[in-house]
């Protein structure tokens, strides 16, 4: 196949019936759905969630793209492929990545040892303050869908970032920001094997996220290397998200979700994710789908930097998070490994030239994108709407019903 596995629109609660079995991904997504549902009826914004119907539970939506065609193949065809992505969804998956399978086995099986260690170990990785973009995250304490102005109750993720391991201090780009978006790690002495894992890992997500950048240059029309420049001291960003239900969990609040709509930050992020139902994305019908990747691939979406730098021809993808299905006897889990690519916090944010019509102005005024990440940050963390630029143009209201 070259496309994603996308499995119904998340909605209502109905998958469409089949008279063959349904797959793993199929079957588990029926009591997503139901969540779904709950969370469509509660209120966001301060506005309740229309129901939204129900479509064929396999309509392709997101494309698949070949990294190896680019490195080895017809770089315009690759190109015009991810153009047509961008434009079309701001989403799709990549297999080719060239990650080794065993850095893919060694940070999964770290994480899984982080995450099993008690909540009070855990806590001692938290960071000193919300700005500092490193260590643990507790459940409950962000609120992602703050950052594009929607009120809900705290997400039930919780998560554990890092950042570049080694970064020069003789930039005063960096030394500046040694504080707060260059600040060091912060590692459980529990868990030795994590910090090579999550190293080799990052290393390898920010070699696929060049790659990706390179793409993007061919298909906007721009020279070649033309966003390396933005990026030689990137404030990049690896978070592992980890959701979990397990018998005896209070009930969820209205709205709660296990991370609430939003768009990223940055110029590009990659992501591994398990193949359990939960990711959901705004398609261009204005609906709710649920996506997985397929086997080996990673999904990528666009960030508000991207979309700003063209103008919304491409768009910075809404997307959010069910909880995992809940079980009476069992611990349900869910992860998901995301590399941001957030670009030179001293870089300048505007309108690329190849994406102003003759005789049109931007959308976006210029912007730094180390201000922009920051107030993104700092919504979710202090439970507050975010006064950063809004890349959403209007679909939210498009997924609101009337205020209530």
């Amino acid at each position: 196949t070259d496309r994603a596995v996308h499995i119904g629109d998340g909605a209502t609660g109905g998958l469409v019936q089949r008279p063959h079995a349904q797959s793993p991904i199929q079957g588990a997504v029926a009591a997503a759905e139901a969540t779904s549902a709950a969370v469509n009826g509660a209120c966001a914004r301060r506005r309740r969630i229309r129901p939204l119907g129900t479509i064929d539970p396999m309509t392709e939506l997101v494309p698949t793209i070949d990294l190896t065609h680019w490195r080895d193949g017809d770089r315009a065809d690759v190109a015009a492929r991810m153009d047509r992505a961008c434009s079309d969804i701001g989403f799709f998956q990549v297999v080719g990545h060239g990650i080794p399978d065993h850095v893919l086995a060694d940070m999964r099986s770290t994480t899984d040892d982080f995450f099993a260690l008690p909540g009070a170990v855990k806590q001692r990785c938290a960071p000193p303050a919300p700005e500092v973009n490193r260590g643990y995250a507790a459940r409950g304490v962000e609120g992602l869908a703050y950052s594009v102005g929607v009120v809900r109750p705290p997400d039930l993720f919780e998560a554990f970032n890092i950042g570049p391991e080694v970064v020069d201090e003789s930039n005063t780009s960096i030394a500046i920001e040694r504080h707060r978006l260059f600040a060091a790690n912060i590692w459980p002495h529990e868990v030795r094997r994590l910090r090579p894992a999550l190293v080799a890992y990052m290393d390898a997500a920010r070699s696929v996220a060049d790659t990706l950048m390179a793409v993007y240059a061919m298909a906007l029309g721009l020279p070649e290397g033309y966003f390396a420049a933005f990026t030689t001291h990137s404030t990049d960003t690896l978070r592992v998200n980890h959701y979990q239900t397990q018998p005896g969990d209070p009930d969820l609040e209205a709205g709660q979700l296990g991370m609430g709509e939003h768009t990223d930050y940055g110029m590009c992020t990659v992501l591994f994710a398990d193949q359990v139902p939960g990711l959901q994305i705004v398609g261009p019908d204005g609906r709710w789908h649920h996506v997985a990747p397929s086997d080996g691939a990673l999904l990528i979406n666009l960030g508000d930097l991207m979309a700003q730098w063209t103008n919304d021809r491409w768009r910075s993808t809404l997307h959010r998070v069910l909880p995992p299905e809940r079980d009476a006897t069992h611990v349900r889990r869910r992860r998901s490994v995301a590399f941001f690519h957030d670009g030179n916090h001293d870089a300048l944010i505007e309108c690329l030239p190849t994406c102003v019509p003759a005789g049109a102005s931007p959308k976006y005024a210029p912007i730094r994108a180390g201000d922009h990440l920051m107030a993104k940050l700092m919504g979710p963390r202090l439970l507050t709407a975010s006064n950063a630029t809004d890349t959403t143009g209007g679909r939210l209201d498009a997924l609101s019903g009337d205020s209530g």
